[in-house]
């Protein structure tokens, strides 16, 4: 990964590509797809587009909540564990939403019934791992591609045309925080799991992600990586510093924030741009709203960020975003050989810098980013 403004412009040409295939996936055979778990990430980020864009068919879930799958899809296959999916199903594609300490083991085997696989961020829980998918991916000629969604954010998008037309200036301070308000443990695996549990592994890729995206590797990191929940066993606070030449950015989340969410904040030697709360399309899934009209994402005025030169301030209207860009971009992939919307290789930097950042809040220093790493 380059450094410098390479990111935004490989993007770019990526979501034009994109939106140039559109019409020819429409016209293909729909790509068999199955999916691994039936909880929120399934029924949230994946099912609604899978069986709403033409170019996916939903044949199979493997799930142990067998009345619910057969209620709400009984025209799909259903099978009582993944294993028994892998085995059997007839799909190209395989979505893997399960915990993430199994990733590994069900992306390799997924891999080895030669299925295109998406995996959930995180890619995986370590470094070594993900390097063998990758190798295995390549050996079977098959897509390998982790779920990295926030790249189609709204809010994202709108700082990544900022940049880009340069209404910014130089940019010298990027802050990009993913807060929520969970003081107490919850009974669930992603806060109890010590294998890719907490927030650094839930949250940490959406933002290491999107800061890559923009700025490349930076030279070094500083991070804090702390347990701060009475009875938390992982990750619950974490302010990551990435060093830049020119800049720095930094990313945070914490579980102790009750008011609203600073999304972006972000200032140049021009201009500045601050927004908070975060991007709508998850609390539509979530209420059933199906990605179906182009607007479908587009955030209310009420929800714009605000532009600031030393003498104005200007309510900015936010990019149209859309997580259906990820699967048209995934059929087109599969289908026709071209760019993965987010590459195995681009998501294992994401788990390099985790591990970085654990080692430094261990040790309380700053540590260079090794670069060369591949």
């Amino acid at each position: 990964m380059n450094k410098g403004n390479g990111p935004i412009e490989r993007y770019a040409s990526r979501r034009h590509e994109t939106f140039k295939r559109e019409l020819n996936h429409s016209m293909s055979t729909p790509i068999r797809t199955a999916v691994i778990g039936y909880g929120f990430s399934a029924k949230t980020f994946h099912i609604p587009f899978i069986s709403c864009l033409p170019e996916f068919e939903l044949t199979a879930i493997s799930s142990s909540k067998r009345d619910a799958v057969l209620s709400d899809w009984p025209s799909v296959e259903h099978y009582s564990s993944a294993d028994e999916l892998l085995r059997q199903t007839e799909a190209e594609l395989v979505i893997i939403t399960a915990p993430n300490d199994v990733h590994f083991g069900l992306a390799k085997q997924a891999l080895e019934n030669n299925k295109h696989v998406i995996l959930e961020k995180p890619f995986v829980t370590n470094v070594a791992d993900g390097e063998a998918l990758i190798s295995l991916a390549a050996e079977k000629g098959r897509v390998l591609s982790v779920y990295h969604n926030r790249r189609w954010d709204g809010d994202f998008l709108t700082v990544r045309k900022l940049i880009e037309e340069k209404r910014l200036g130089a940019v010298k301070c990027f802050e990009s925080h993913f807060d929520r308000f969970r003081p107490v443990v919850r009974r669930r695996w992603r806060e109890q799991a010590t294998d890719g549990g907490g927030i650094l592994f839930d949250l940490g890729p959406h933002l290491i992600d999107q800061a890559l995206e923009l700025f490349g590797l930076p030279d070094a990191i500083t991070a804090q990586c702390l347990i701060m929940r009475e009875g938390s066993v992982n990750v619950d606070y974490f302010n990551i510093v990435m060093h830049y030449p020119d800049k720095v950015a930094v990313v945070h989340a914490d579980l102790f924030c009750a008011g609203p969410n600073k999304r972006f904040s972000v200032s140049g030697d021009k201009g500045s741009y601050e927004k908070c709360g975060l991007d709508p399309q998850e609390d539509r899934l979530v209420a059933g709203v199906l990605p179906t009209d182009p607007g479908w994402a587009d955030e209310n005025a009420e929800q714009y960020g605000m532009f600031y030169t030393g003498d104005t301030a200007e309510a900015l209207a936010t990019e149209r975003g859309g997580y259906q860009f990820y699967f048209a971009a995934m059929a087109d992939a599969v289908r026709s050989n071209g760019r993965p919307p987010v590459s195995a290789e681009e998501a294992l930097w994401n788990i390099r810098l985790i591990e970085l950042a654990m080692e430094s809040g261990r040790l309380g220093k700053t540590l260079p980013v090794k670069q060369g790493c591949r």
